[in-house]
């Protein structure tokens, strides 16, 4: 199985993703935006891949930093499971 984990801290955000591309679709999204969390959610069932995402970020401030680190994050474990392009 090509399971990664990514994470990231700045900050303004502390960001963990763990992406299986060869799961089911179990997904568990907690970025503190709930259309986000939903967004991220609707992305993986419907992708059919099993998804974790933690997010802490200065939402007080806006969600920019968070949603900017979340696709930084999810941009990098793409990369790492699609390693040779496959899918």
């Amino acid at each position: 199985m090509r399971n990664v984990t990514v994470k990231r801290e700045t900050k303004e955000t502390n960001i963990s993703i763990k992406l299986n591309p060869d799961g089911t679709g179990k997904k568990s999204v907690d970025s503190g935006m709930p259309f986000f969390d939903h967004m991220l959610t609707a992305m993986a069932k419907h992708g059919g891949f099993d998804f974790t995402c933690t997010a802490k970020g200065d939402l007080g401030v806006d969600c920019h930093h968070t949603v900017e680190d979340i696709g930084i994050v999810l941009g990098d474990a793409l990369k790492q499971v699609m390693g040779d392009g496959r899918v």
